[in-house]
């Protein structure tokens, strides 16, 4: 398996960084992953660290080299992430749980497939052209003349799921997608489309590499956003076939042994081993936390 790959992550005009991103792989599979913290919420940078060393820590457990079935992995490790930001915010006696939203995608053999929840996304390019990109879970709250709210998926200011709310998270699982030689895949925060377009996206990752696509549309997004921009994270690979390959900017997994994983996702928020909590366990989390908040506002009334 070869790869070309390159992340940048800049704070822009807010007062911290609370996106994160990361890249992990076996000699025969591969893991890219951001989430973007919400603001409005505590601690939305532990929520997004959360998630990354909890879906990363399970893929390594999986992945010896390949994960058997990535669809179900996907949706069971992003799971597996929310209930682990749900069991953070109940041990902290939190009154607001850390939310983030979450993009992972695996590759192995010829093909791609990924999970996303909330609005950051996913681009695939080839040729010139967008073959997909995920559908924001956002809405838009429109009255009607009937008094009727009618609730579209358009509005990047308001998203109905993530990982760490106390509802149940939605989420969307793609793939698999078989690659071409030369496809791009692109993952982002909001910080990036919410001020660059997509055809700008789509036209300089099919113009240059990524390592030189990825930190002009980080700048120019960072330029459009103003004092004020949003964090822009970025991470973003070009699949190649082994015929074509230059070892100058890419990652070739050949060499690796099996059993040997390697990771770009740092330790942080999760020192303890990662284990699912049952059903029971999370509504008795969020129990919890919504009894605190209940109390709180009893104090205040």
């Amino acid at each position: 398996m070869k790869f070309s790959v390159f992340q940048i992550s800049r704070k822009g005009g807010r007062e911290k960084n609370e996106d994160r991103m990361g890249y992990c792989y076996t000699r025969e599979s591969g893991l890219f992953l951001l989430a973007d913290g919400m603001g409005g919420h505590p601690e939305g940078e532990v929520a997004a660290q959360l998630a990354l060393q909890t879906i990363s820590a399970l893929y390594q457990k999986e992945a010896r080299p390949m994960v058997g079935d990535v669809s179900e992995f996907l949706a069971t490790a992003l799971m597996a992430a929310h209930h682990q930001i749900i069991r953070y915010a109940s041990e902290k006696g939190m009154l607001d749980t850390p939310r983030t939203t979450m993009v992972a995608a695996i590759l192995q053999g010829s093909y791609a497939t990924w999970v996303h929840c909330g609005d950051s996304r996913l681009y695939l390019v080839r040729h010139g052209e967008l073959v997909t990109r995920t559908r924001d879970h956002s809405y838009l709250e429109q009255q009607t003349n009937a008094g009727v709210v009618r609730l579209d998926r358009v509005n990047r200011n308001i998203l109905f799921t993530c990982l760490g709310s106390p509802s149940k998270p939605v989420f969307d699982v793609t793939g698999p997608v078989m690659l071409q030689q030369g496809d791009k895949i692109l993952l982002c925060s909001d910080g990036l489309w919410g001020s660059v377009p997509d055809g700008e996206i789509v036209r300089s990752l099919s113009t240059r590499s990524v390592s030189e696509a990825v930190p002009e549309l980080v700048e120019n997004a960072l330029r459009n956003g103003g004092e004020h921009s949003d964090n822009v994270t970025v991470i973003a690979l070009e699949w190649e076939t082994p015929d074509s390959f230059e070892s100058t900017r890419g990652i070739s997994t050949d060499s690796i042994m099996d059993g040997v994983f390697a990771s770009t996702i740092q330790a942080g928020v999760l020192d303890t081993v990662v284990e699912d909590l049952d059903d029971a366990a999370i509504e008795r989390s969020i129990a919890e936390i919504n009894e605190a908040i209940r109390r709180s506002a009893g104090k205040k009334a």
